[in-house]
């Protein structure tokens, strides 16, 4: 998602990571750090390898380039929101703070952040959504080298075997589904799971069908949780769909138990461990000519409100490194993610086109906190609990909705 708040482990313990800079050490990491102002903290989720080592090597060339010296702390993140809001309390936020993008008007909200045109950050040349994504009250609050969206995998091996071209619209999504449903094989995997993740994997049926997440209980939102359900009561689709997350839809996928899948670009380097041929193409559409509308997921790099100003003044011509061109494009093609700078796109795909589905997908991906702010998981709240009830047989698509909301 990856919604990486809900969606990244939380294995590792509190790390303190000290990039290799001149001077640079790891006290006080995660505050701001007081004194030399070339000195900045930072702070972010990414405490898992190989993020975390990838990330390291973005943050260490803005440094150079820059000639600051960063303190850096990755926490689990589940544990980082908590940390912010507890640091906003206490006035020790740090200099730098990677949000994830839903939760960015959440902590704008709170006036931890500081607007980007306080420090004349130009915020032009980016992908709509994730502008929107970064914008609370008309301000934008921060930006994104690269970002990620939903597509779907599908086994190119046993499609072609099957003389099955990948679907493009729903009717030839179910029709395919079901022909490449054998023995142990399912057609089709997907997330449905009680999580945001489920939420997640509907969107982008939701709304490339029109839906709203304003009004949920439309036709529009039934007609795609309708399509969910009929793949799992014809046996297209296993009807585990409702406990997996999207790694267990990944490693159904991956152990051949499922022809086609709907996932994200991060899996790709697992996928490239395995033996299986695999292709992607966006998702499906309801009808031909409709646009593909999947979530945006992905990282925001923002600016709090230390009251150093000199230090925030440093820190702001970071976050205006971290989304630049060059950056954009490393943190594309080393993380399987998708530039967020329109003019770098088309030289990605030229460089990896196997992320070619997945960019054109970003280009329309919405931003899920776009409409609703801060009252967005609420609703996300109510289409997973709409989704399992529909797909448990407890409610019908067009009741669902209105009886998640209830719940």
């Amino acid at each position: 998602m990856r919604t990486r708040r809900k969606l990244l482990t939380a294995a590792a313990a509190l790390t303190v990571v000290p990039l290799a800079l001149a001077g640079c050490s790891g006290s006080g990491a995660g505050g701001s750090s007081g004194g030399d102002p070339k000195t900045i903290t930072i702070l972010d989720y990414y405490n898992n390898e190989p993020d975390k080592g990838l990330v390291q090597e973005l943050l260490d060339q803005c440094a150079a380039d820059l000639g600051l010296t960063i303190e850096r702390e990755s926490v689990p993140g589940k544990d980082l929101i908590q940390k912010v809001l507890q640091r906003a309390s206490s006035k020790t936020l740090p200099d730098v703070l990677m949000l994830d993008n839903p939760d960015v008007q959440e902590i704008a909200a709170s006036g931890a952040l500081a607007p980007l045109s306080d420090f004349d950050v130009d915020t032009s040349g980016y992908i709509d959504g994730i502008i929107e994504a970064a914008t609370y009250e008309g301000e934008v609050y921060g930006l994104a080298p690269a970002v990620n969206t939903l597509g779907l995998f599908y086994n190119v091996d046993i499609l072609e075997a099957a003389g099955i071209e990948p679907p493009t619209t729903w009717a030839e999504l179910k029709e395919a589904a079901a022909a490449l449903t054998v023995g142990d094989q399912y057609g089709m995997a997907f997330s449905a799971i009680a999580t945001y993740e489920g939420t997640w994997q509907f969107l982008p049926f939701m709304w490339t069908n029109g839906g709203e997440e304003t009004d949920l209980q439309t036709p529009e939102n039934a007609e795609a949780l309708q399509l969910w359900v009929d793949l799992v009561n014809d046996g297209s689709a296993s009807q585990s769909v409702i406990n997996w997350s999207q790694g267990d839809v990944k490693d159904q996928f991956a152990a051949g138990k499922a022809a086609m899948m709907i996932n994200g670009p991060w899996n790709i380097p697992a996928l490239n461990e395995t033996d299986v041929n695999w292709a992607t193409v966006q998702v499906p559409v309801n009808e031909e000519g409709q646009t593909p509308v999947a979530p945006l997921g992905g990282e925001v790099w923002t600016v709090p409100q230390t009251g150093d100003a000199e230090k925030q003044a440093n820190a702001a011509e970071f976050v205006q490194c971290m989304g630049s061109d060059e950056i954009a494009l490393q943190a594309a093609e080393t993380r399987f993610t998708v530039p967020t700078r329109a003019d770098v796109i088309p030289e990605f795909t030229e460089k990896v086109p196997t992320m070619a589905a997945f960019a054109e997908q970003v280009v329309n991906a919405r931003s899920r906190t776009g409409q609703l702010g801060e009252e967005w998981p609420t609703q996300a709240t109510v289409i997973y609990n709409a989704i399992q009830l529909a797909l448990t047989g407890k409610a019908t698509p067009d009741e669902a909705f209105e009886q998640a909301a209830e719940g």
